[in-house]
């Protein structure tokens, strides 16, 4: 088991417009609405980059600032951990379509874009951090192998570390495959410790009852541990993982 201290928070979706303007919601006090969003452009860059962010990249990098703000730690002092279940399918769709073309042209800013580290290198550049910083995957599971992931970096430096779970819909033809209803986010900034509110977090290889996925979106499995949170209340929660396991997490407010 693994012992962490939540220092920072973020949330960005339909109806979720940051951390403070969602805890309401999220506790059940106020009644959700589903109002559009888009991924706001990442203030932290330069002009000339921002113009090159995809959606994907853009709410990464929302997500991650709020986070590291409302921890109260530089940002550029923070190892990361980026999970997602598209990547940024949006630039893939596009290359994958420019191929078809009987003229081949593909954007050397898109292929850079296309890998699945994408948002960790303009967070890199954002914050102006050299620390480490991981990308990962999980399909359905993400945010379980991500939250996994974060833990065991906490316990293995002893250094805070700043985890962010978020997708985007994917474009045609790749949507019929693999849809994606929403864009959708959250971030948490880990650290070391059982300073409240607390989390200890283990693994179990055996099975547990799936939730449904919310809003159509992977990263939204995490919800059920931003509304404890909101509402102050203890918690355990199960998050099922691929190979038949699940990650245990139990919530000290």
């Amino acid at each position: 088991m693994i012992a962490l201290s939540v220092r920072g928070i973020a949330v960005l979706g339909p109806g979720l417009a940051g951390w403070a303007a969602s805890r309401a919601v999220l506790a059940g006090d106020v009644p959700w609405e589903a109002t559009p969003f888009t991924p706001p452009p990442p203030a932290l860059l330069a002009a000339t980059e921002r113009r090159r962010t995809s959606p994907a990249v853009r709410l990464a990098l929302a997500l991650a600032t709020e986070a590291a703000e409302a921890s109260g730690l530089p940002p550029e002092s923070l190892d990361t951990l980026f999970a997602s279940s598209n990547g940024d399918g949006q630039v893939i769709g596009s290359i994958l379509a420019a191929l078809q073309e009987s003229e081949v042209a593909i954007s050397p800013t898109q292929f850079h874009n296309s890998v699945h580290n994408a948002a960790a290198g303009y967070w890199g550049i954002a914050a102006g951090s050299q620390r480490a910083s991981t990308s990962v995957g999980g399909h359905d599971w993400v945010f379980a192998s991500g939250l996994l992931q974060a833990a065991i970096q906490v316990a293995a430096t002893g250094q805070p570390v700043l985890f962010c779970a978020s997708d985007t819909p994917l474009d045609p033809p790749l949507a019929a495959k693999r849809p994606t209803a929403c864009a959708f986010g959250l971030a948490l900034v880990l650290a070391p410790g059982e300073a409240r509110p607390g989390l200890r977090i283990s693994y179990a290889a055996e099975p547990c009852d799936e939730a449904p996925l919310a809003l159509d979106n992977p990263c939204a499995r995490g919800l059920p541990l931003l509304a404890a949170l909101a509402a102050g209340r203890p918690a355990v929660l199960r998050f099922a993982m691929l190979d038949d396991a699940h990650l245990r997490v139990e919530l000290t407010p």
